[in-house]
């Protein structure tokens, strides 16, 4: 499978930006990094200075290219935490983070600064205005972990929040099908079962009982900016405690994805947080998250998603319509 689809994107689909966050103290914690402010007031100045571009922004940037023949790892820890992030940024976009060896990634993540991901992840983009995915999903409901994942075919378009999702054939659910529309019902979705029972489509709540039966989410929650609104504010929450932020690092290929993936071990737990011990995916190019580990309080996986592939498209408005007779409403 393509590790990543994205080598191309029509001007039309073009990022949008991920909301920006309050501004929190930009203090460093004594080591091993009790917590961190975890670059917010940084990330605001990041951005300026990409806006404004000016010469001695330039001037005192990290390094053009990033080179996978390096020493990446012994040349990022002589840079200040905003020069890694302007490095890591165009190690993604220049694709030098794929042609990079597991073990010479691990070695680059490992000698970041642990500010970098999230001021990375804060100045995003976390997502497209539109776009398709394929991901795999796997909860555990009422105590029960499935045998085989959810597979879903996901169409997904912003302001207004339009969804489309159907259920693939060899997973879990097979057959169904939802639409949500919020231009049209906020805090409803059309949708219908999969086999002989899905030939009546009915709306329902997002999160009624029809819903909870199938996931432990909204059909709302669907895509990457999601998982990354989830990691902002446990980010947040790691530095109001101030606890120690520095992951794990591993490098790891899920469902033909290949990620860095960085586990980060909660304080308190749940409910405090979202999980325990949660493992992100880092995608090599994109600055968001392709799959999701999280752990419960006892050590108990309840949750794994693995967003297969993600493509931008314009969408007709046909696809967010149930009379569309590519599907079966």
């Amino acid at each position: 499978m393509n590790d990543d689809p994205l080598h191309s994107i029509p001007h039309d689909a073009r990022p949008a930006r991920a909301p920006a966050l309050r501004a929190m103290s930009a203090r460093r914690l004594a080591a091993p990094f009790a917590g961190a402010a975890l670059a917010f007031a940084c990330a605001t100045a990041f951005a300026q200075a990409n806006a404004t571009a000016s010469a001695s922004a330039q001037q005192d940037a990290a390094p053009a290219t990033a080179s996978p023949s390096n020493d990446a790892a012994a040349e990022v820890g002589k840079l200040s935490v905003e020069q890694q992030v302007r490095w890591l940024q165009r190690a993604q976009k220049s694709g030098a983070l794929v042609k990079m060896s597991d073990a010479q990634l691990t070695a680059l993540f490992q000698a970041f600064d642990p500010l970098v991901v999230p001021a990375l992840i804060q100045l995003g983009p976390s997502g497209y205005p539109s776009y398709e995915f394929v991901l795999s999903r796997w909860e555990r409901l009422n105590g029960k972990w499935p045998g085989k994942p959810a597979h879903m075919l996901v169409k997904l378009e912003r302001e207004p929040l339009r969804i489309y999702a159907k259920w693939l054939p060899d997973g879990e659910h097979a057959g169904e099908e939802v639409i949500y529309d919020a231009s049209k019902r906020t805090d409803q979705m059309y949708g219908h079962l999969g086999g002989v029972l899905g030939v009546m489509p009915m709306w329902t709540a997002l999160d009624g009982s029809l819903a909870r039966s199938q996931s432990n989410h909204k059909i709302t929650d669907l895509g990457t900016e999601f998982i990354v609104n989830k990691f902002m504010t446990d980010a947040k929450k790691y530095a109001e405690v101030g606890a120690p932020y520095k992951p794990q690092v591993e490098v790891k290929t899920l469902g033909g994805v290949r990620v860095v993936a960085l586990t980060y071990v909660s304080p308190a737990g749940k409910p405090q947080f979202y999980a325990k011990k949660q493992t992100l995916g880092l995608d090599l190019r994109r600055p968001y998250f392709r799959t999701v580990e999280a752990y419960d309080n006892d050590g108990q996986i309840f949750e794994k998603i693995v967003i297969e592939s993600i493509t931008p498209k314009t969408f007709e408005t046909e696809a967010f319509d149930p009379k569309n007779p590519d599907y079966k409403f």
